[in-house]
């Protein structure tokens, strides 16, 4: 269940704000971002709901891995993910807050592993939990030449 060391996925622009992702597993489909209007025409998630689609995504499978291991039940686990959107003091938009619910079913509030697992997951979910303390980025910009033009911390 663990990424250990590091990936690469990449993005090229296609048209407007349309970002194709190509991740790196062979077998999972390319993905189209985009920004809703009247930046993009909205023809494909943006970072911010891939960003909360992520957290819950991650917060459902250390749920399930807690209770069930490798082998989780079928249909036992729905969860909504909500981003509060907000202004930092120079009016720029940010991600103010992020809520996930997760709705499970008799399988899941019924397990003997329940009460432990409900008490441990959230530690064990890499996307939430390195949100909340805060990921430290790295961003360069180059040319295709490779030519450095600007790098932040």
């Amino acid at each position: 269940m663990s990424e250990e060391g590091r990936f690469t996925i990449h993005l090229e622009q296609r048209e407007g704000f349309q970002i194709n992702v190509a991740f790196d597993w062979k077998r999972v489909p390319d993905l189209l971002m985009d920004e809703p209007p009247p930046l993009g025409e909205q023809q494909g998630p943006n970072a911010s709901r891939m960003l909360a689609a992520a957290a819950a995504n991650c917060l459902s499978a250390s749920l399930l891995y807690c209770l069930f291991k490798e082998e989780p039940p079928d249909n036992c686990l729905r969860a909504e993910a909500t981003c509060i959107m907000v202004r930092n003091a120079k009016k720029r938009q940010r991600i103010g807050r992020l809520e996930v619910t997760l709705i499970v079913n008799e399988v899941i509030h019924g397990s003997p592993r329940f009460a432990r697992c409900k008490d441990l997951f959230e530690d064990f979910c890499v996307v939430s939990a390195s949100i909340r303390q805060g990921i430290p980025m790295h961003v360069t910009i180059q040319t295709q030449q490779g030519e450095i033009l600007h790098v932040s911390d």
